[in-house]
């Protein structure tokens, strides 16, 4: 229950902050505070795991959550002092059945894809029945959204081309990463044999790159537009996964901490320019909804990228180890023991350490290179994919920059895809940001309008 409040509060946490920025920063100065907001998500990626390792290493466990309260503190005296207060034009009604169809059916497809990597044909009912389930209440969810006076998720975002471009490739993007992440740390920690500490320390890596790469986005974005900069950071990632298909229980830590290093760059890249697309069409009442809407996707994009590779490293490995004769049966390893060792690397090199069975561990590392290599092939690939989203649907006209990062020239686009600036605040009668269709039933708000 801790656990799930936590989790909310974090959801309610990335939409607000990316909120506020949106509206309360001059457009000139926009696209620099979104790289400074998405280059704190990386030093956290960066800081959490060091801290939490040292704290570990010399105090109780619970110190872990202990030290999170007076950052808490900190904030929220910050958020006192510092952040302005910004209201919307009316209050909102929370969608509790919208929020329910979603979870429920995001759990479903995840569930199914779990399953499929636990060894279940995908035709059968542990696998393709939370899968149609899922789908059915995700069609259920989006059908709700099109009719409900206000929507959780509203759809209307999505007619802006580069909003739904850019969720698109901010969806692959953190599916790629996520799921690429998960199997690098048992890599670290198994074929590599590093202890806990010292894999989160290389993966330090990454999240400088992450850093780097978004203070780096706008500068790049303005010498070759967001189009790209978002496709060289996808491409530059996707060459990062791909290079995990030459990597083995000798490969020099350095090479590892420096292909996280550009794939940490390239996500940078991506991040800041990808959000400052789908924002800037946005209209400021609908601000809130589309910082949501990245937020989400970000998560969604994690967690199914983490089920994706987890399910094709499991099923990989089951595969390798269940024909392979296992080192040591006659020296007492039981049936259970035995069957722990062909479904899990973990499991196989604690009982090689344990009956010092070396054979056994590299039995164990030589199935779990392999499904490695299968999970980094298909990251490949879906990154690859985001690659060709981000160069067709974030699409850019002429325009050309001065010193200080302003719009010279037609005046007809805002630098990133989405159009005219001008006219995305004119509207028309009785939507305020041309964002959306006209106020129904002569004259009464619509669907998330905002009354005159």
């Amino acid at each position: 229950m801790a656990r799930a409040v936590m989790g909310a509060g974090s959801a309610l946490l990335m939409p607000a902050t990316l909120s506020v920025i949106v509206q309360s920063t001059p457009e000139e100065k926009r696209t620099r505070a979104i790289a400074i907001w998405s280059s704190s998500s990386g030093l956290g990626v960066a800081v959490g795991p060091v801290v939490g390792g040292a704290l570990l290493s010399h105090f109780w466990w619970g110190s872990v959550f202990l030290v999170n309260v007076p950052i808490v503190a900190l904030c929220l005296a910050g958020v006192v002092a510092v952040v302005p207060e910004l209201k919307g034009p009316r209050r909102r009604v929370l969608d509790l059945p919208g929020l329910a169809l979603s979870v429920l059916g995001l759990g479903g497809v995840v569930l199914g894809i779990i399953e499929l990597g636990s060894g279940q044909t995908w035709y059968g009912p542990y696998v393709l029945l939370p899968l149609l389930l899922g789908c059915a209440l995700l069609a259920l969810f989006v059908a709700g959204q099109r009719r409900s006076p206000a929507p959780s998720l509203d759809l209307r975002l999505f007619r802006q081309p580069g909003f739904t471009a850019g969720s698109v490739v901010l969806l692959i993007a953190f599916m790629a990463l996520a799921g690429h992440l998960f199997y690098a740390a048992f890599y670290l920690q198994g074929p590599r044999g590093l202890s806990p500490a010292d894999a989160g320390t290389v993966m330090i890596a990454a999240a400088i790159g992450i850093v780097l790469g978004s203070q780096a986005s706008p500068a790049l974005s303005r010498l070759l537009s967001a189009r790209w900069t978002v496709a060289a950071g996808v491409l530059a990632t996707a060459a990062t996964y791909v290079g995990y298909l030459w990597f083995d229980g000798r490969t020099p830590i350095l090479t590892v901490a420096a292909l996280l290093w550009v794939q940490g760059f390239g996500m940078g890249l991506v991040g800041t320019p990808v959000t400052a697309v789908m924002m800037s069409g946005v209209p400021p009442h609908l601000a809130g909804a589309g910082s949501a809407v990245n937020s989400v996707t970000r998560q969604v994009g994690g967690t199914l990228g983490v089920a994706m590779t987890g399910s094709i490293l499991s099923g990989v490995y089951r595969e390798r180890m269940a024909d392979a004769e296992l080192p040591g049966g006659a020296r007492g390893l039981t049936p259970d023991a035995e069957e722990q060792a062909r479904t899990s690397a973990e499991a196989a090199r604690s009982l090689a350490g344990s009956l010092r069975l070396p054979e056994l561990a590299a039995a164990a590392d030589r199935a779990f290179l392999d499904a490695m290599y299968a999970a980094t092939f298909w990251t490949a690939v879906l990154a690859l994919v985001g690659f060709a989203v981000g160069v067709v649907g974030l699409r850019t006209r002429n325009v050309s920059t001065g010193s200080d990062g302003g719009r010279k020239g037609s005046g007809d686009d805002d630098g990133t895809g989405n159009g005219p600036v001008g006219l995305r605040d004119r509207g028309e009668p009785g939507d305020r940001a041309g964002h959306g269709p006209p106020l129904r039933g002569g004259g009464g708000p619509g669907h998330g309008d905002v009354p005159r």
